[in-house]
């Protein structure tokens, strides 16, 4: 007999069934198949910088909507029954939408988004028509790559800035 053979041998037997488990091949591949196992439970960190959320955006464009229907209101208020609900509507949308974001963000406040002044655009129907029509379509397009959670919110202001486009046509 070698000597591992007789070390064997007279080893006890639990000492030699974890010898013939723990082979140098099988501790070998063990090491070497670790590492990328508990890389993978890690949680993940990106280098990258996250991309905005374009919600702050949407959220931004109609406080400045808002204050735009206002101003115009201001200016003509003889339009204040076609331009008031619009005015309203704005501003809930950027209420529901500064939600969302403070939602996804985990706090219980939004992001202080820019206040917009009221010479964001001119205080003409057809400037508020302009803002809004852009609005719709900048909703439409977040809509499109919106997860499941916040699509139906942005499109219910893309359709509301796109009808209200059409409604001052």
């Amino acid at each position: 007999m070698t000597g591992r053979a007789e070390a064997r041998a007279q080893a006890p037997a639990s000492t030699r069934s974890l010898t013939r488990a723990l082979t140098r091949r099988s501790l070998l591949v063990a090491l070497l198949l670790a590492p990328p196992a508990v890389a993978g439970c890690a949680p993940s960190r990106s280098t990258q910088a996250e991309a905005p959320d374009p919600l702050v955006a949407l959220a931004a464009a109609a406080r400045a909507d808002a204050t735009l229907a206002a101003a115009v209101i201001a200016a003509t208020p003889d339009l204040a029954g076609r331009v008031g609900p619009l005015r309203d509507a704005r501003t809930e949308h950027a209420v529901a939408l500064e939600a969302e974001v403070a939602r996804q963000a985990g706090t219980t406040t939004a992001p202080a988004a820019p206040r917009p002044s009221a010479a964001t655009g001119a205080t003409t129907v057809d400037g508020l028509r302009r803002s809004i029509g852009a609005a719709g379509d900048a909703a439409r397009q977040v809509a499109l790559t919106a997860d499941a959670r916040r699509v139906g919110l942005v499109a219910s202001v893309a359709a509301c800035c796109t009808t209200y486009a059409a409604v001052l046509s």
